[in-house]
């Protein structure tokens, strides 16, 4: 490929899907129809082995910082657990994108989730100050503007702390559809900017496709049916797909189906199974239409060729199951028009309107991460492989290419910077702040080789990784280091921990270094001041899956 290096600072936007797994797009093997983002990786490249940090606000506050969430005050999720490095919120040890690029001329915009400013449960509105100490928020961090929530998840047609530049709004209409109005109000901040002298960075943070299972008629409609053939099939045809795309080694297996999904044979409820993916599947589906229009924006702009887009998605498909009779303090209990919402998976009723709070749960989760094992928490491949597509007409020779180098979000800053041919100040308020962990992938973008010089470290509530070029040291908390070649397996399933323990050694000491560093604690004390937080009611409700009645 010949290296092309473009003139002028592009226009930069980041988009990011919210428990998206790695097979769910079309381009990476997926029958949903994404025919944008499809677009976006033929004209542009994918990264077969781009890894999230495994979680909503960890991987927020890594890719906002180009640090470890640990040292950033988010080494867990917005509560305060009493520890500097586990505050919940964005801390001043850093400076992000946002503040980097307007230091160079950018104006920056934010839509959609935030997640990186402290817990927001409905039970402590009282307490919500946007912008205030531990609540800090995209206008306290470098944004121009913001529109969007600051919580995790909710509704997406009634969501709360929904504000406009730290200003609480309602949803007034009947037709509010949250994924529709990010796009809309990404589309509104751009408009009129671009130019030369004016370029823009815009962070787009879609909720779709969290839970709940919230979705349009129209869209749910074109996969009615779609899912009957159920998760064993669709993770195969999916396999098979990823290798005739080149995304995937094909002397890669796939991993058995998880010992706690059922075959689909055994199921007995499949129209309601298949409903569930569907509505999953239509939520995606919306998401893609969103980036088509914000496409057409860039090309009635005239600037889609100085504009760098990348797509990815927060962790790997999420297996949480919502219990019958459990209530999610971030989610209102009526809608708009005083109807009771129900939560939980119940068999008898519809899954996509407003009334219904439901998940897609771990079988489906399952299939969204082929061919790999685990989810969302884990850091398993399963858990942080995202499926990632980068753009830029004006600095790719040629579409298509798939890099597959391991790269990791806390490569994104410095990548920005470079394309953005910037630098990031080494004080943030007259206080030396950490360097950036990541290396810039900018040549790969621009046609050249690339590798990654330094190892990927991961870590989150106890579990691990070090991915050091075709080596993989990993562990499952409360579990043992696990090594795997990534070269020849990497599925993983064959664990080389007993026939390599030098490597299981040396990985070990590169873990242990990284740890003291971010400021990871150990995560048997973390458990005890979780507990007594609140956050959880036990030791053992912190990461569980609760399966339970599929079939």
């Amino acid at each position: 490929m010949i290296q092309k290096k473009p003139t002028r600072k592009p226009n930069i936007i980041l988009i990011m899907a919210d428990d998206m797994g790695y097979s769910d797009v079309g381009c990476f093997g997926a029958e949903i129809n994404t025919p944008n983002l499809d677009a976006l990786a033929t004209g542009g490249l994918r990264f077969s082995q781009f890894y999230n940090y495994a979680r909503c606000c960890p991987t927020r506050a890594c890719i906002l910082t180009g640090l470890h969430p640990h040292q950033v005050g988010v080494g867990h999720m917005t509560t305060d657990l009493g520890l500097d490095a586990y505050r919940g919120s964005l801390n001043e040890n850093c400076i992000t994108i946002a503040e980097a690029l307007s230091e160079s001329g950018y104006k920056t915009f934010m839509s959609g989730k935030w997640h990186v400013g402290g817990d927001h449960l409905i039970k402590d509105s009282h307490t919500w100050n946007p912008g205030s100490k531990g609540q800090p928020t995209p206008l306290s961090r470098g944004f121009d503007e913001h529109w969007g929530t600051l919580t995790g998840a909710g509704s997406y047609f009634d969501p709360i702390t929904l504000v406009h530049n730290d200003q609480f709004i309602a949803t007034e209409t009947d037709d509010f559809y949250y994924t529709d109005e990010i796009t809309d109000n990404a589309i509104r901040m751009i408009d009129g900017h671009g130019g030369d002298d004016d370029p823009f960075f815009l962070y787009v943070t879609y909720t779709a496709p969290h839970w709940p299972l919230h979705a349009l008629p129209e869209d749910i409609e074109r996969y009615r049916g779609t899912y009957y053939c159920g998760w064993d099939e669709i993770r195969t045809n999916r396999h098979e797909e990823l290798n005739g795309l080149g995304v995937l080694d094909s002397k890669w297996e796939i991993t058995s189906r998880n010992a706690d999904a059922p075959p689909w044979n055994d199921v007995k409820v499949k129209d309601w199974e298949s409903a569930r993916m569907a509505v999953y599947a239509a939520q995606i589906d919306r998401m893609d239409q969103g980036i088509g229009r914000l496409r057409n924006k860039l090309d009635s702009m005239g600037v889609s060729e100085d504009t760098l887009i990348i797509f990815l998605s927060d962790n790997g498909g999420c297996a949480e199951f919502l219990m019958e009779d459990g209530k999610i303090d971030v989610c209102p209990t009526h809608t708009r028009k005083g109807e009771p919402i129900i939560y939980g998976n119940h068999r008898d009723s519809i899954p996509g309107p407003n009334d219904f709070y439901m998940s897609y749960d771990l079988p489906w989760a399952n299939a969204s991460n082929t061919p790999f094992r685990l989810f969302k928490h884990w850091v398993h491949e399963g858990g942080i492989s995202t499926p990632f597509i980068a753009n830029w007409p004006r600095a790719m020779a040629e579409g298509g290419t798939v890099v597959h180098s391991p790269a990791h979000i806390i490569d994104i800053m410095p990548t920005l910077l470079s394309a953005a041919q910037t630098k990031r100040s080494s004080e943030f308020k007259g206080q030396p702040i950490p360097e950036l962990e990541g290396e810039s992938f900018l040549p790969a973008l621009q046609g050249a080789q690339w590798a990654r010089q330094r190892p990927i470290t991961i870590e989150h509530e106890g579990n691990g990784t070090v991915r050091d070029n075709q080596w993989k040291l990993v562990k499952r908390y409360p579990g043992d280091w696990e090594l795997y070649n990534m070269v020849e397996d990497r599925t993983e399933l064959n664990d080389l921990s007993r026939s390599n323990p030098e490597k299981v050694r040396e990985l070990t000491t590169i873990y242990e270094n990284f740890a003291e560093r971010a400021g990871v604690r150990p995560w048997d004390e973390m458990l005890d001041r979780i507990v007594s937080s609140g956050w959880a009611e036990s030791d053992s409700a912190v990461g569980e899956l609760r399966p339970g009645g599929y079939i």
